[in-house]
């Protein structure tokens, strides 16, 4: 039972899995209030509107709208206390730290976990959430002309969380309601669209030459006239995939050649 006055909590990820943990972690908390959950960005925004939570767990790398863009689009709007979840590394979090606003770098621990509520708590007692002495606003500021692109990502295989850096991906697939990460002679299944992967990594690395598959520019070895206006693109370890005609003229301007 919930004390009243309670503080109104949302949770934003767009991992189910996730926003379970993060709801069990509160069910501890007896003067939280877990008002609702959004699993992708521009429900977030609806929802942090209709609901008008004092606390948002907001994840930072979602498809479609990124949790920095939920808050640009509620930049002019009164914004609750913010707690990060992320997976970035480096620049993210040195970020965090420099404006001083709360974080919680996946995977966490229960502790480092009950001690962001509590500097939440504390924030909301003061009436002094991050957003409100524009810390949060510096933030958006700053990372708005440096896109962030993840050092590592996060697979969930077999109740284990497995780290996968990006500069050991050679090529990545499109496999249903997931994409296959070829590293060396390992693949690792990551729940996310071909858009979504692409939006995450750099472009000016990672290449688009299907649409169903991306390649590290880094691990290409020759490309090969083929039929129809397509190229053969053949990788370090001989591996062929194929380069369509379709994504022929975006590749030539990354590699700055025509082909």
């Amino acid at each position: 039972m919930k004390t009243e006055g309670a503080i109104r909590t949302l949770i934003v990820d767009d991992e189910p899995l996730a926003r379970r943990r993060i709801r069990r972690l509160l069910e501890s908390e007896p003067d939280v209030d877990v008002v609702g959950e959004s699993g992708t960005g521009r429900h977030a925004v609806a929802a942090i509107r209709n609901h008008a939570p004092d606390l948002v767990f907001l994840d930072v790398q979602m498809p479609g709208l990124s949790g920095f863009e939920v808050l640009a689009k509620l930049q002019t709007e009164r914004l609750p206390a913010i707690i990060f979840v992320t997976a970035y590394d480096e620049y993210a979090v040195r970020a965090f730290d420099v404006h001083a606003l709360d974080y919680l770098l996946k995977p966490f621990s229960r502790e480092r976990f009950v001690d962001a509520v509590r500097c939440a708590r504390n924030a909301l007692r003061r009436e002094a959430s991050p957003a409100a002495d524009g810390r949060l606003t510096a933030l958006l500021a700053e990372l708005r002309g440096a896109p962030l692109r993840p050092e590592r990502l996060l697979v969930r295989t077999g109740g284990r969380v497995l780290f996968v850096a990006v500069e050991e991906i050679d090529w990545i697939e499109a496999a249903g309601n997931y994409v296959r990460l070829h590293t060396g002679n390992r693949t690792h299944l990551l729940r996310d669209t071909m858009a979504g992967i692409a939006s995450k990594l750099d472009p000016r690395r990672f290449l688009r030459i299907h649409r169903s598959t991306i390649v590290n520019a880094d691990r290409i070895r020759e490309l090969q006239p083929w039929f129809h206006g397509d190229h053969l693109v053949i990788l370090e370890d001989g591996k062929q995939l194929t380069l369509s005609r379709t994504f022929r003229d975006a590749v030539s301007t990354a590699l700055g050649q025509d082909l």
